[in-house]
């Protein structure tokens, strides 16, 4: 949580969407692809990440075709393209809890905007799952629709001129600390996001 909020000291809320406004679990995918866990899911998932594709479908220069290749060959699965999109897709659990109110809340005083590391198959998913939450936002910035992702400069510089806005008057909620940083090195002001308890303790700051 950054201590130098207070009342009035932002123009527009930035959220990012993962672990902030929709929770997810990468060992639900792997579960669903009948992948074996072992004790750290995250270590499997870290193998896909590695692999050059990832990073190109999250910013749009690869197919959904060409990602679910990649994690056949990385992952040594023998699952068609609809198999591997339900798995995928399956790693949503929920809104976080007590988000919606909060998001409500805000917007009756400030536009959100949302800036989310992700990939076509997960935006067609949760933008039909979860439009009762998007429904609060101005804008999405989503990595495969602007062709950048956190934490590169170019992201955030490309969000604050669509904006429009000084970014020492935009407010960052990220779940990472080094989108965290990388924010705050662009002069954004910035919460690290463990609960929505951190978004109301920061609304509470603003005086919304």
């Amino acid at each position: 949580m950054t201590s130098s909020l207070s009342p009035g000291a932002a123009d527009a809320l930035l959220f990012d969407l993962g672990r902030v406004v929709i929770d997810f679990d990468l060992a639900r995918t792997l579960k669903a692809w009948a992948v074996e866990l072992g004790s750290d899911p995250a270590a499997t998932m870290a193998r896909l990440a590695a692999n050059d594709t990832f990073h190109r479908y999250e910013t749009g220069h690869v197919t959904d075709a060409e990602f679910f290749a990649a994690v056949r060959q990385v992952l040594r699965l023998e699952l068609s393209d609809d198999a591997l999109r339900d798995g995928w897709n399956a790693i949503f659990i929920g809104e976080m809890p007590g988000i919606g109110p909060l998001l409500a809340r805000a917007a009756q005083h400030l536009p959100l905007y949302a800036l989310s590391n992700t990939n076509d198959a997960h935006i067609a998913h949760f933008s039909e799952q979860y439009a009762h939450l998007l429904v609060h936002f101005r804008e999405l910035f989503l990595s495969s629709r602007i062709g950048m992702r956190k934490p590169n400069a170019e992201a955030y510089d490309h969000v604050v001129k669509a904006i429009g806005i000084s970014p020492d008057r935009i407010v960052f909620f990220d779940d990472l600390a080094e989108n965290i940083d990388a924010a705050r090195a662009h002069g954004l002001h910035a919460v690290h996001v463990r609960s929505s308890a951190d978004v109301a303790q920061a609304l509470d700051q603003l005086g919304l």
